[in-house]
């Protein structure tokens, strides 16, 4: 089992991606720390792991509080005693144009899913490094980072400034054998903040069927893994070939 022995924290575990991460991440043996504001939901894919063989435990925390990010990361540490694996997996979104959407709305959306990701890695970091083992650390973008949209406004800023994020934090972390890079997905599994995934949700790639929390998945696995090891500050594509198709072409 690849990750034997490691500790994986995974946000915004509770459901989706984050669920599928933590619980494939626990498959090859890793110990997991399921964060997510939501008990019955973290509880659950905590114990699932546990019933299935793994280990893991459920850690509260609101990740739009820098308060409650460095408890948590305190937390984790006293709980598993070393952290080698993040994934900044939490987000929401605005869902609104410019017109419509609030500065408070605004805050809240970068603060989870653009300040979060800052907040976690430079606490996460400074554990890993004090541990002198080095470790890996996958941000999720979205494919809505690259591109306008007309709606989504707080959300599109927040994913794109997390591809950027994502290069200075892997710059920053190199000499300290922690590698950072981003997935980039593509409307896999529900929609953000919802619960319901629907397969005949529209999709436009050139895989033909809507992605599933499994491919995210996979593709983080990979860049947690040795594998990808001489792969750094990287945005993988995880989007079904979406944003290969141009508008006119076929």
């Amino acid at each position: 089992m690849k990750f034997k022995g490691q500790v994986a924290v995974v946000t915004g575990a509770g459901r989706n991606i984050g669920e599928d991460v933590s619980k494939l991440l626990a498959e090859n043996g890793a110990a997991i720390a399921v964060v997510d504001i939501d008990k019955a939901r973290g509880e659950k894919v905590a114990a699932d792991i546990v019933a299935s063989g793994g280990q893991a435990k459920w850690f509260g925390c609101d990740v739009s509080s820098e308060e409650a990010i460095i408890s948590c990361v305190a937390e984790i540490k006293a709980h598993f005693g070393r952290i080698d694996m993040l994934v900044n997996n939490a987000a929401i979104s605005d869902n609104k144009d410019m017109f419509s959407l609030t500065s408070a709305e605004w805050n809240r959306v970068l603060a989870i899913t653009l300040t979060a990701p800052f907040l976690l890695t430079r606490e996460v970091a400074k554990v890993m490094i004090e541990g002198k083992t080095g470790g890996r650390i996958v941000n999720v973008s979205s494919t809505s980072g690259y591109f306008g949209r007309n709606r989504a406004t707080a959300y599109t800023a927040a994913k794109g400034g997390l591809v950027n994020l994502t290069k200075s934090q892997a710059i920053q972390l190199a000499d300290h054998k922690i590698r950072v890079n981003a997935v980039v997905p593509n409307k896999i599994g529900s929609p953000v903040g919802k619960d319901e995934f629907d397969p005949t949700r529209p999709v436009v790639n050139l895989a033909g069927r809507p992605g599933v929390p499994r491919d995210l998945a996979n593709a983080a696995l990979f860049l947690l893994s040795e594998e990808s090891s001489f792969i750094i500050g990287a945005a993988l594509f995880v989007d079904g070939g979406c944003t290969t198709m141009m508008p006119g072409n076929s």
